[in-house]
């Protein structure tokens, strides 16, 4: 079992915040996920056809988490929050990267309701999940360069296990140790908002969304919130 935690300092700061965490179990990444390819083949369709636009730094969505990264010192125009990358590489090659069918899951949904997600092979993880500040001192490897080490900045919002970082920047990039492959069976994918009153029903339709694209390739599927109020679940 793995508890993932809002640290107080998170949750004072950011009183807003609603994180989704989904798990799947039983995971089998390598049969055809139809669906999720449907999902995907939908929104460059869409795009395409000028009937839908991945939401910008201009959507009140995304300006929160500019906010958000400046508060902490981080340079949103430089080191983007996840969907906001996403969503401005699908609006310039308007084609959304397939990586494998648990990855391409997430970012159809996150893209679809302009929400960031990142996922975690639990099986990988050491011990408990906190959201938290860095005190500058941890180390974090990002994914695909499993030869690179770098050092959160204090101050600056992130996931950690037991062992190092496993997001950097509250969700610009996650960690080499902890992604999620084809070959991964059991995986927490986590779908966040800090505007809950206004964005909570987004991330609500977004985990049901991402759990129905899970649930025909997996053993079980769940969905856990994390909130101030509820600022930790057990997965």
């Amino acid at each position: 079992m793995t508890i993932f935690r809002i640290s107080p300092a998170v949750a004072d700061a950011f009183p807003d915040t609603l994180i989704a965490v989904v798990t799947a179990t039983g995971l089998r990444g390598h049969e055809p996920w139809p669906a999720t390819s449907a999902a995907l083949d939908q929104l460059e369709r869409q795009l395409a056809d000028g009937a839908w636009q991945p939401a910008d730094e201009s959507d009140p969505r995304i300006e929160a988490w500019h906010t958000a990264y400046r508060s902490f010192g981080t340079n949103p125009r430089r080191v983007r929050p996840s969907v906001d990358a996403l969503g401005r590489r699908l609006a310039k090659k308007g084609t959304l990267p397939r990586i494998n069918p648990a990855v391409d899951s997430y970012n159809a949904v996150s893209v679809r309701h302009g929400l960031p997600a990142g996922a975690f092979d639990l099986d990988r993880v050491a011990g408990d999940v906190h959201i938290r500040h860095a005190d500058g001192t941890e180390t974090f490897t990002p994914l695909g360069e499993p030869g690179t080490t770098e050092h959160p900045s204090a101050g600056e919002i992130v996931y950690t296990d037991a062992t190092d970082v496993l997001t950097r920047h509250w969700n610009h990039r996650d960690a080499h140790r902890t992604r999620v492959t084809e070959d991964s069976t059991r995986v927490a994918f986590v779908l966040e908002t800090l505007r809950a009153s206004r964005d909570g029903h987004l991330v609500k339709a977004a985990a049901g969304q991402l759990q129905d694209l899970l649930a025909p390739h997996s053993d079980q599927t769940q969905v856990h919130y994390l909130d101030p109020e509820a600022p930790e679940t057990t997965v």
